[in-house]
């Protein structure tokens, strides 16, 4: 099976690459050159890398390659939720709306809340790694 972009789409709540890219937008702008939000910023990138190895693969692993290594997927996936909350918080604390948060949503009133929040973090390193060229 080859992935596309278009397969995405169609499923549940995703958000398509423009949306992303104002998510982004809203939160560079909002992080500006503030050295604290910067290393926040740091954090929830080396985190959402570690994530994007499992997402990545999982559509090559077996079912079970899946099963052995969900719980290691999952606990990672809990772990980028919460580098984006903190970032989030501590620019509230700021002054700052982090709108961006909200409209990520929020697993507990949504299960595909907590697909979007993964699917942003991916496209995070998906920027990062294609501005490393």
């Amino acid at each position: 099976m080859i992935a596309a972009y278009d397969d995405y789409l169609s499923m549940p709540m995703s958000l398509s690459a423009e949306e992303m890219a104002t998510l982004h937008k809203d939160l560079a702008d909002e992080i500006g050159d503030d050295r604290d939000s910067l290393e926040l910023y740091e954090e929830l990138i080396i985190t959402a890398t570690r994530y994007m190895i499992f997402r990545s693969n999982w559509l090559l692993w077996s079912n079970e390659e899946k099963r052995k290594r969900d719980p290691d997927r999952t606990s990672c996936h809990d772990s980028l939720i919460v580098k984006f909350n903190q970032l989030a918080r501590y620019l509230q604390i700021q002054g700052k709306p982090a709108a961006w948060r909200d409209q990520l949503g929020y697993e507990e009133e949504n299960r595909y809340f907590r697909k979007r929040i993964g699917d942003f973090g991916c496209y995070l390193v998906f920027v990062n790694s294609v501005l490393a060229r």
